[in-house]
């Protein structure tokens, strides 16, 4: 998940999605007037795979979602390595103070 999440663009894509809601092909690459429909479904692609999007036909197109519970887990793994980051900083700090 966190490997597709390190492009730009797929934040934004992903960014959009969370902030508009469901969104055709169409719609999202009129966002990324620089690059092509084929472009931006790629990346969309790459997040489905990740699991953090689902795509759905509705007649001719396909929409793209959030999906809320994948990214509540990014969300809750994040948060563990924040707390471990915390933690080793906190110790390194007083290391260096003691020291």
């Amino acid at each position: 998940m966190f490997a597709a999440l390190g492009d730009p663009t797929r934040i934004t894509l992903l960014q959009e999605l969370s902030d508009r809601g469901p969104a055709s092909i169409s719609t999202l690459a009129g966002r990324f007037p620089v690059m092509t429909r084929q472009g931006v479904s790629k990346h969309l692609r790459v997040l489905a795979a990740a699991g953090v999007i689902a795509g759905d036909h509705k007649g001719r197109e396909h929409v793209w979602a959030l999906n809320p519970e994948r990214v509540a887990e990014g969300r809750r793994c994040l948060k563990l390595i924040v707390r471990g980051w915390d933690d080793a900083l906190a110790r390194l700090k007083r290391h260096v103070e003691e020291g």
